[in-house]
Parts: C-alpha cells; structure tokens; sequence
C-alpha cells in the first residue's frame, strides 16, 4: 500500500511517519522550494509531546523543548504579579511537560527524522483525481504522482479543501495581529523558567523559554487587516503600541530584531464536519485551521497523525480506515477551534467587560483553573 502525502510541515511529516510505522509506503510532497517555518516557536503540551514519543521522536522534545516550569500573568502598566504558579500539578497529572520549541528546530529534525531526501519539494499540487485503484496527484510542474489514497497536509491555505469539501471555506480574521521572534533570555524581562504574559488593554504580551537560552516573545494587538506595517516600523510600531506598558515590555521592544520578527495577522477557519472524500483526508491546519490562542495547532495535527496510523495498524480498508478517522477526529478538532477562538475573543477585548472580568479573575488565580482547563484540553487527545 502507498500514500501520498502533501505537505512537508509537522502535520505532513508526522502523517509519514505514523504510516511508514503502520507499514504504509509514503511519498512525501512539499509545494515550496525551501521551507521556511511560519512563526518563530510554537507550544507543544503534553497531548502533543505523547504523540510524538508514540512516533518515535520524542527526544526532539527533551533536546528542544524548554524548561517551562512557572506560569504568571502581569499587570501591563506596572508589571506587578496577578498571579503565579508552578506548572508541576499539571506534568504529574497529565504525565508530561509542556515543551515550547523554536518551529526552525523542530521542522529541521522532523526532516532528519524521515529523510530530507525523501521530500519531494518544489511540487505544487494541483488536482487531485480518485479511479478505482486509487489516487492521482497533479503538480504546477506537469508531472503527477499515484497512490492508493492521499493525505492532504497542505496547510491553512490548503489547495486540496476545496476538493474534499466541495467548496472553498473562507478564513476569518480573529481581530487581531501577532508579532513573533525570539531574543536572548534576560531575567530583566521575564524569569528563564517562566512563561509570563503581560495583559491589559485588550492586548497581550507573552514570553515561553526554549532551548539554548532564548524567549520566544510575542505581541498580540487587536486591529483592523490590512495595515501597511513592514519590519522598516516594526520597531516604532511595537513602542507606539505598548506605550505606557511595563519596563519589561520597553526592554523587549528594545531587545528584539526587526529583520527576525514576523508579522501575522490571525486567521482561523469555521469547523467543518468533513475531514475526508473518497481516498482523500485532510490533516492538520488543512482540516482545522485555529488561531494559536490555547497552543493546540500544530498538537491537533500530530494527534490526527496518531489516531490514522493506529487505525491503518488495525485494518487495511482505505475507505473505511478514513471514515473512521473522521469519525473520532472532527468532534475533537471542532472543540479545539472553538475553545481557541472563545479564548482570542476574551483575551483581545472583543467585548471589554469580558476581558475585564478576566483581568479580575486572573488577581484571584491560585492556578488551579487554569491547570484544570489545560488538563481537560490536554487529556482530550487520543493517548489522554
């Protein structure tokens, strides 16, 4: 048996993987030349973090991911603690510490991992065609490739949606733009074991430790799309911002490398209740695309890469195996997208009394909450 699999990033690579395991031949496809991750880190909980030693690439996870071990959220004019607790109930209750890691690290040892060699790159899909011995993959090259089902991992942006769909969904702006990088950790800043966000004014600024003594920072603002901001006023953009915003903040502003930092504006995708078509199943940000707001994005996709190769290891019917991937992933994904998005809305003062009963709330947090709502997030997923 063969798959086809398009898309290099971690949904396409974890897909490969997971079905190699499963004794699947893949061929893997990537659309751009070079990849070149979008965002400067990313989070992986615990769900995420399981899924990936069930692969056989959880060590990337210790050697990458950081020494996240404190949460805290701070007051935005004078930096004071709302409130700060250690992470350890949720590792012992989950079995499994959140591991933070820079996208370039992660992307570039999944490569290894299944053999950059192995990636076909510079092959742009653009049709796909099912026949009763199985599927054929057109690319802007003019050459095609044939499996017996295919994976499409192509992303947010994906070109396969609308096949499996049946039409093209619209993406939705969240609200808000996000700026992203990463800088030396500077305990003048934040402590080095701590992811701290501070909030106010319905904006946030965050910052996780990774590996190698650097924060991942970002900035979230809510504005209108389609500003004409580049990296030559990031800087000025940033400092006109967070005016008035804690030291720490001024010295991040000051500390971060324009030419580095990228500029998002925050999409998601209203959930869908199909994942699949014939021989072709959607996976990752191409079948649930979210805005970054609980950390789950790139944890979704490799859960789904999990729970498909677990069913190719029990059964051998395509057609089947794909339905019942749609089956136990779409109610799990819809949640993920919604809860995210529920998050972005009271977080980025989309109705500012929310957000201020939040900054309320988070004056009175021990902590508990918070680990519970990650806890009922975290063990959601296929292997609790």
């Amino acid at each position: 048996m063969k798959a086809l699999v398009i898309g290099a990033g971690i949904g396409g690579l974890s897909a490969a993987v997971a079905l190699q395991k499963a004794g699947i031949a893949c061929q893997v496809f990537e659309a751009v030349k070079e990849i070149k991750p979008v965002g400067a880190a990313i989070s992986i909980w615990p769900n995420g973090v399981k899924c990936m030693n069930h692969l056989g690439m959880g060590e990337m996870m210790e050697t990458y991911g950081g020494p996240m071990r404190f949460m805290a959220y701070k007051d935005y004019r004078n930096g004071e603690t709302m409130t700060q607790f250690s992470l350890a109930p949720l590792v012992e209750r989950v079995g499994g510490r959140p591991c933070p890691v820079s996208r370039a690290e992660l992307q570039r040892e999944m490569l290894n991992h299944w053999g950059r060699d192995r990636v076909q790159f510079g092959k742009r899909v653009n049709e796909v065609e099912e026949h009763a011995d199985g599927v054929t993959a057109w690319f802007s090259d003019g050459t095609c490739a044939h499996g017996d089902f295919l994976i499409a991992a192509d992303g947010s942006h994906s070109a396969l949606r609308p096949y499996v769909l049946g039409y093209t969904p619209e993406r939705r702006y969240a609200g808000y733009v996000n700026w992203n990088g990463l800088v030396k950790i500077d305990e003048a800043i934040a402590p080095a074991e701590q992811w701290t966000t501070f909030v106010g004014e319905g904006k946030r600024v965050s910052l996780m430790p990774i590996s190698d003594g650097r924060f991942y920072f970002f900035f979230d603002v809510p504005l209108p799309a389609g500003l004409a901001e580049d990296r030559s006023t990031l800087r000025d953009d940033l400092t006109r911002y967070f005016s008035g915003w804690a030291p720490p903040v001024q010295r991040l502003i000051a500390a971060l490398d324009p030419q580095t930092t990228n500029r998002i504006e925050i999409h998601d995708i209203e959930p869908f209740d199909t994942l699949v078509r014939g021989k072709v199943a959607l996976l990752g940000d191409a079948g649930h695309s979210t805005t970054p707001d609980i950390g789950q994005g790139g944890c979704a996709a490799m859960e789904d890469a999990v729970v498909l190769g677990n069913l190719f290891r029990e059964q051998s019917d395509i057609e089947n195996v794909l339905r019942q991937y749609e089956a136990l992933r779409c109610d799990r994904v819809r949640d993920l997208v919604l809860k995210a998005r529920k998050r972005c809305d009271i977080t980025h003062g989309k109705d500012m009394a929310l957000t201020q009963a939040w900054y309320q709330e988070l004056k009175e947090e021990t902590g508990e909450r918070i680990i519970n709502g990650l806890c009922d997030t975290i063990q959601g997923g296929p292997l609790g």
